[in-house]
């Protein structure tokens, strides 16, 4: 088969395997910690998924930018792996706030029947949240002029616009963390403290995981390996952060919001 084919397809990878391997790793390493045994290996998980990371990412990129393996029908599957990738996210996502309304809708008698539980002091939701709903709404913004500007083949408003997300998202994670820091309550304090934290906490690692995706779009676009044709991580990495940016909206509404 040609090289050139329209349905010629990448080769086999070895990444997906070992970064599933490693991201299992990752969770008995966190079981591990937890029990304060064997620290040393939760380190070492997540240095080796760190590695897996960067070079399965460092592949496709030379699939896509040297190699030119990157067809119409292979961009076709690599936008429905994306597609299903959020999906599964939203199911993840789902189930955080399906055990936050089964918890708050219907108080037990374990946290006093009562929502917030006694001794509970939420967040001010016009307070930090709210900053970081602009924030966040800002960057997605940003993102979809970074986007427009590369289909219209204006390098300089890609760039800026790009450097503005990225920028805006790393404010976010900033400002999550000094929230984090003033909490009056942790993750041990009642079923609140949990879905709280867990909730929040995994769309924060979202957002740090979304600004590298951004921050390795924008180095594609510093090395002039994305055009107005070929751009397909600056438009996935966009996808991704929308998707960020509605799972805040609705965190906001219901774990702030809603709770106060």
């Amino acid at each position: 088969m040609q090289k050139n084919h329209p349905f010629h397809l990448v080769t086999n990878s070895p990444w997906p395997i070992l970064t599933s391997f490693a991201i299992m790793n990752v969770l008995v390493g966190s079981v591990s910690m937890f029990n304060k045994k064997n620290e040393w290996f939760m380190t070492f998980s997540i240095i080796i998924l760190i590695l897996n990371m960067y070079q399965w990412w460092r592949d496709v990129k030379r699939e896509s930018s040297i190699k030119g393996d990157h067809t119409i029908v292979v961009k076709k599957m690599i936008k429905m792996g994306m597609i299903l990738f959020i999906i599964s996210e939203v199911m993840f996502f789902f189930s955080f706030f399906w055990s936050f309304f089964h918890a708050s809708l219907a108080p037990c008698v374990e946290i006093g029947m009562k929502w917030p539980p006694k001794g509970i002091v939420p967040f001010n939701p016009m307070e930090i949240p709210l900053l970081n709903t602009i924030v966040l709404l800002s960057s997605g913004a940003s993102i979809t002029w970074a986007h427009q500007s590369l289909i219209s083949k204006n390098l300089k408003q890609t760039i800026l616009s790009t450097l503005i997300t990225i920028k805006l998202g790393v404010y976010f994670s900033i400002l999550q963390w000094w929230e984090y820091v003033n909490a009056s309550f942790t993750i041990s304090d009642s079923v609140f403290g949990s879905t709280f934290f867990l909730t929040t906490g995994f769309h924060g690692i979202h957002v740090i995981i979304g600004t590298a995706f951004i921050s390795v779009a924008l180095q594609s676009i510093y090395s002039l390996k994305s055009n107005k044709i070929n751009h397909l991580s600056m438009e996935l990495s966009a996808w991704y952060w929308h998707f960020v940016d509605v799972v805040w909206l609705f965190l906001y509404l219901v774990i702030y919001w809603w709770n106060k």
